[in-house]
C-alpha cells in the first residue's frame, strides 16, 4: 500500500510539472523567446550611448491584401556585446497594422549576420520570422521570401538613413 502512494504522488506530480511546462512554454524556432517580454517600443539599454536602430512595417493578411489591427508583434535579439538576449518587447499594431520600435544595434553570433526575431499573432493565428540587418543594409531569408511574397513590392525590407539615424522597413503577412 505504501509503495503504491508513493508511486501515484510520484506520478501526479510528474503530471502536474508535464502541464505547467506545457502552459508556459510556447515552440519557437528561434533561440530567446520570451513570451513574457515587457510591452514597450524602445528596447534601447541607453539613449544617448551605442548605435541605435528603428524598425517599422505593416502586418498583412495571408494574401498581403489587408493590413491588420491590433496584431501583437514580439520581437528579440542578441544584446549588444553580449550572448544574451536581454532586447525583447512585446508591441501592437495600430489601427493601419503598423508597427515600430527603436533598439540597439543587434549583436551576432559567430559566423552569422545579426538578426531580430519576430512573432506575429493574432487571434490563435502565429508566426514566426527574422530580419537580417547590417550597415549596408537588411536581408530576409528564403523561407521569409517564400511565406510572404504576396506582398509584392512590399516584400524587401528597405534601409533608409538621415543625419546618422537608421530606420528598416519590414513588413511580414501574417498566415
Amino acid at each position: 500500500m505504501r509503495n503504491s502512494a508513493i508511486a501515484t504522488t510520484g506520478m501526479a506530480f510528474l503530471s502536474s510539472t508535464s502541464v505547467l511546462h506545457a502552459l508556459t512554454r510556447e515552440e519557437s524556432p528561434f533561440e530567446g523567446y520570451n513570451p513574457y517580454a515587457e510591452t514597450k517600443t524602445d528596447l534601447r539599454a541607453s539613449r544617448f550611448f551605442g548605435k541605435h536602430i528603428t524598425v517599422k512595417g505593416k502586418i498583412f493578411d495571408k494574401n498581403g491584401t489587408f493590413s491588420i489591427a491590433n496584431a501583437k508583434v514580439e520581437v528579440w535579439h542578441l544584446s549588444p556585446n553580449s550572448t544574451k538576449y536581454r532586447h525583447r518587447a512585446i508591441l501592437k499594431t495600430n489601427n493601419s497594422g503598423e508597427y515600430q520600435f527603436i533598439t540597439d544595434f543587434p549583436n551576432r553570433e559567430y559566423g552569422k549576420i545579426a538578426r531580430i526575431f519576430f512573432k506575429v499573432s493574432k487571434n490563435e493565428t502565429s508566426y514566426f520570422t527574422e530580419l537580417f540587418v547590417s550597415d549596408f543594409g537588411a536581408n530576409i531569408s528564403g523561407k521569409h521570401w517564400e511565406e510572404n511574397n504576396k506582398l509584392g513590392k512590399e516584400l524587401f525590407p528597405k534601409k533608409e538613413t538621415f543625419f546618422n539615424k537608421t530606420t528598416f522597413t519590414f513588413n511580414i503577412s501574417l498566415k
